[in-house]
């Protein structure tokens, strides 16, 4: 049934406010000492009250950045609710992130406070920290911890354990503005280093608001969400931390992309969100497992997909081939659909374009595979396609209350309370960024039917087949420090990682390998160069690759290699 429910003007309110009228509804599940352990709406609460008085007692002050890293768990939502109930704001953090990018980050927001779940965590943010030179309270949730000198050093079972009163909070969170910001996500830049998206509470109760007639007729209230994506990700963070379970799902923290299969058998969710990375996988298990079989179980299986096909696109079916869908359905598409848990109203595919063709794998054997689009900068969800409604080769209409408009030279813009402030303590790209009102996404498309087609990046960020986004001029610079390399393109757009074009300095055409590896051990392991080639001719202006200003056409190389470039991906 619908929920009724005030109008929230923060996630805080929002998340204690179902709290206090829910008390007992399983809210989180995840893996611990051997076992599944539940926790229910009431108990989330009493831990967010406790932490955010620590964190008050502690120093913590309304406005203050609060730096998060950590795997996905309980904790970590705790902890975000708790900083914001505060007044302060979360900066998650990818916990893959060098020590350069903490210290980038906690120099860039101005932290001074850090939340860790591991010892080698907190090594990590330390080591950040002694760099940036800056970090006075680290609360680790594991023992063994060491806090930078001059800094307070806490447990997570001090901090649970602050005494508290969970009514006050309740009703001090009902006060924050929705103006007032919740987090900055960091996202990278065209410099290559990453810039601070202002996220009001606004913003993310936004894309509630955009989703709730999707997720109130898919029904959902009462059954489970597997997450697995990592919460540091806006798309992650607003979708598996804040919507769903405010819709009722119960949340379950996957141990990790290997256990993913018998943990969609065990828990059979009803929705999962993921990049087209995970469903590029999971397709090739799966067509390894029909040659692995071969025989008449692979005849049956190729039959099925074919004429799941066939229903999808056309030409029609004949009454005979429905008649043998409908058997094949039972033989094939129903055994394919159980090992999702055979409970899936949705299965979400964002932060990455989704090849049709992929998805039409997916969908010929009835899995409701629906396709979305959206940006940190906008809450992040701007459309999503439609299980009753799904057009694959477009990312589906904008959610209700966003604005589309294609602007003269194609590219997408955005309006609506989704869209973020601007970025931190960047007046001139947040002035770029938004100009009247509206968020330029640097993404290039066109509207058919109301339903957003993305065609193009007007930016040059690349965007990862598993949703990361990796800003090229930072791995250039780093590739032609190197002396081995003369000049260097780096791509990877749709691929599963980074590839790189490299013109060898005179005479060491030898040496590129080491120079590489060089490179790759300054950068994290989603910047990391996978695979690169040796182009015949340096980049200039004669061929049309540098500017009259020597600067490299990256589009240009990209276009003239783009064989190259399909063979190293």
């Amino acid at each position: 049934m619908p929920e009724e429910a005030p109008r929230w003007t923060s996630l805080p309110g929002m998340m204690l406010g179902l709290a206090r009228r829910h008390p007992d509804r399983p809210m989180l599940t995840r893996w611990k000492d051997g076992a599944w352990v539940r926790m229910v709406w009431g108990e989330f609460a009493m831990k967010v009250s406790a932490v955010a008085a620590w964190l008050r007692a502690a120093g913590v002050a309304p406005g203050d950045r609060v730096l998060l890293v950590s795997e996905n768990r309980p904790e970590f939502l705790i902890a975000d609710v708790a900083v914001m109930s505060i007044g302060a704001v979360t900066v998650p953090t990818y916990t893959t992130n060098t020590v350069h990018d903490h210290a980038h980050i906690l120099r860039d927001s101005g932290a001074r406070a850090a939340i860790v779940s591991t010892t080698a965590l907190a090594r990590a943010v330390t080591a950040g920290a002694t760099e940036a030179e800056g970090l006075a309270l680290l609360l680790c949730m594991g023992p063994g911890a060491a806090a930078p000198p001059g800094a307070r050093l806490a447990t997570w079972a001090e901090a649970e354990a602050t005494p508290n009163d969970p009514a006050m909070l309740m009703a001090e969170v009902e006060h924050i503005p929705e103006g007032r910001l919740a987090c900055l996500i960091y996202t990278s830049g065209t410099g290559g280093a990453p810039k601070g998206v202002m996220l009001p509470h606004r913003a993310l109760l936004a894309n509630r608001e955009g989703v709730r007639p999707l997720i109130e007729r898919l029904n959902v209230a009462g059954e489970r969400y597997l997450s697995f994506l990592p919460m540091s990700h806006s798309y992650e963070h607003t979708v598996g931390g804040f919507l769903l379970p405010s819709f009722g799902m119960e949340v379950v923290y996957s141990r990790g992309a290997e256990r993913l299969g018998a943990e969609m058998a065990e828990f059979k969710p009803a929705i999962i969100t993921a990049v087209p990375r995970l469903f590029e996988v999971l397709r090739t298990r799966i067509l390894a497992q029909v040659e692995k079989d071969g025989g008449l179980k692979a005849k049956l299986f190729h039959r099925a997909l074919a004429l799941g096909l066939r229903r999808l696109d056309g030409p029609a079916l004949s009454w005979l081939e429905n008649v043998q869908l409908g058997l094949l359905d039972r033989l094939v598409g129903a055994k394919i659909r159980a090992r999702f848990g055979g409970k899936l109203r949705a299965l979400v595919s964002g932060s990455a374009r989704l090849d049709p063709e992929l998805s039409a794998f997916f969908l010929a054997f009835g899995l409701p595979l629906i396709q979305g689009y959206g940006q940190s900068e906008a809450g992040p969800v701007i459309s999503v396609n439609l299980p009753w409604d799904n057009d694959r080769r477009t990312v589906g209409p904008a959610l209700p209350g966003v604005e589309l408009r294609i602007a003269g030279d194609g590219e997408i813009l955005v309006r609506g309370d989704l869209v973020m402030d601007g970025y931190w303590n960047r007046p001139e790209a947040s002035a770029a960024a938004i100009q009247d009102g509206w968020l330029h996404t640097g993404d290039v498309g066109r509207l058919e039917g109301g339903k957003l087609v993305i065609t193009d990046r007007k930016r040059d960020f690349i965007k990862l087949k598993g949703g990361d986004m990796v800003a090229p001029s930072k791995l250039e610079a780093l590739l032609v420090g190197e002396p081995e390399i003369a000049q260097a393109v780096a791509a990877g757009e749709g691929l599963a990682g980074v590839v790189a074009l490299l013109v060898p300095a005179e005479g060491a055409a030898d040496g590129l390998g080491a120079a590489v590896a060089r490179v790759n051990a300054k950068l994290s392991p989603i910047e990391r160069i996978r695979r690169w080639k040796a182009v015949p001719e340096p980049f200039s202006v004669e061929n049309e690759l540098l500017t009259p200003t020597m600067k490299v056409r990256r589009r240009a190389v990209i276009e003239r290699y783009r064989d190259s470039l399909e063979e190293l991906g």
